[in-house]
């Protein structure tokens, strides 16, 4: 019988031969009395203690994204210009007079130093006041809140509830792909064959030629028809029909609350149906890391009309029962909840700079933030900004 040391040396020389390249200090021989570990190269005992097996407290992660977290993330030298930004002032939108020089708008922005002409611009500083302006009239009040209603407002409204009912009454295509549904090229093209004839149920007679110019930035504020999408850039056109409509006269100062309570919250709901009814493509999506794959002026707008709430703070957002009870009076509460609809899996995950926005004191730091963030991120961005058009409203200076 061989003594221990020689049986020792023999089974390792057997182990070796079957596993040459295990090193020299690979030990597979007496193993802990409380060590259940094998080697994952040959199978055999080993010293190291195995690993502590997942808890029911701390379950393995079942959800995978689609996007990887990692895409695009923000540097930080990115996010501390935003953040030593001065916030944006509202300013007082100027109104046109005759001799009106209306004219079909066209895109002007090709390059970062056109993004930076047109940043250093009154039609851009006028134009984010115009927003902060809305912003702030919105302030600490719900959706349903009273405010003045002039007669041209409702018929705006009165438009896009048409534009509604038309995604009714062309229902989506039968298709194999999951995105892009052909169906929206036809609501599209009803766009913009009645675009015109919309315009004039509440354009003054003395100022109907203004068409040639509001209808291009009207089309552009529902997706574009070839790529089926939708993006951050498709609202800001929204606002700047909005800021066309202020510079005619058509909408007044006093509309201001009721442009985003009215006007601004039933686009949101036909924004929404058609992402939904038509797959559209998020355009431009920075993934994980933006706000929402396709809207950034409702998390201004709804920030700012919780600025003030005696009980909902910003982690309110992670209370499903607010979330519940409380969406359709706050826009960032209903866009919260959508999200929540529509993505699965940890919040933290998916939307990981909502989530972080969630960590912030106060509404009126939320709001701030945002608007620093909309001027950096879409305003002086371009590949968002290389579709804006430039007219006589707004003007490429």
């Amino acid at each position: 019988m061989e003594p221990p040391h020689q049986e020792a040396k023999i089974q390792d020389s057997q182990q070796r031969s079957c596993c040459p390249s295990l090193p020299a200090d690979h030990d597979h021989f007496s193993p802990p009395s409380n060590s259940t570990g094998t080697c994952c190269r040959c199978g055999g005992d080993t010293n190291i203690t195995p690993p502590p097996t997942w808890s029911d407290i701390s379950p393995p992660p079942i959800y995978r994204p689609i996007r990887s977290p990692a895409i695009n993330p923000p540097s930080n030298d990115a996010r501390q210009a935003i953040i030593l930004s001065p916030v944006p002032h509202s300013q007082k939108v100027p109104i046109v007079s005759p001799p009106y020089h209306f004219q079909l708008p066209t895109k002007k922005i090709h390059s970062l130093d056109d993004i930076n002409h047109f940043r250093d611009s009154d039609s851009c500083k006028n134009f984010l006041g115009f927003i902060v302006a809305l912003s702030e009239s919105i302030r600490s009040h719900k959706v349903s809140d009273s405010c003045h209603q002039s007669q041209t407002l409702n018929s705006i409204v009165s438009v896009l509830e048409t534009l509604l009912r038309w995604v009714d009454e062309i229902p989506p295509a039968q298709q194999s792909s999951r995105y892009g549904n052909l169906s929206f090229r036809d609501w599209q093209s009803r766009l913009a064959e009645n675009a015109e004839y919309l315009m004039l149920q509440f354009l003054p007679d003395d100022i109907s030629s203004a068409t040639v110019e509001i209808v291009p930035y009207f089309l552009d504020s529902f997706g574009n028809p070839s790529r089926i999408d939708y993006g951050t850039g498709h609202e800001t056109n929204f606002a700047a029909w909005l800021y066309c409509l202020a510079r005619l006269g058509v909408l007044k100062e006093e509309d201001y609350q009721a442009i985003v309570s009215r006007i601004f919250v039933k686009y949101h709901e036909l924004m929404r149906k058609l992402q939904t009814v038509y797959c559209l493509e998020p355009a431009g999506s920075h993934g994980v890391w933006g706000l929402d794959d396709y809207h950034f002026l409702t998390f201004i707008f709804g920030s700012s009309q919780l600025i003030d709430h005696k009980y909902m703070k910003p982690k309110s957002i992670h209370n499903q029962d607010i979330l519940d009870n409380f969406s359709n009076e706050y826009l960032y509460l209903s866009c919260i909840a959508f999200i929540k609809e529509v993505k699965k899996g940890p919040f933290a995950e998916h939307s990981p700079l909502l989530n972080d926005i969630s960590g912030v004191a106060t509404w009126n730091k939320v709001n701030s933030g945002l608007l620093k963030m909309y001027k950096a991120e879409v305003l002086e961005k371009v590949p968002i900004m290389q579709h804006f058009l430039f007219g006589w409203l707004i003007k490429w200076e």
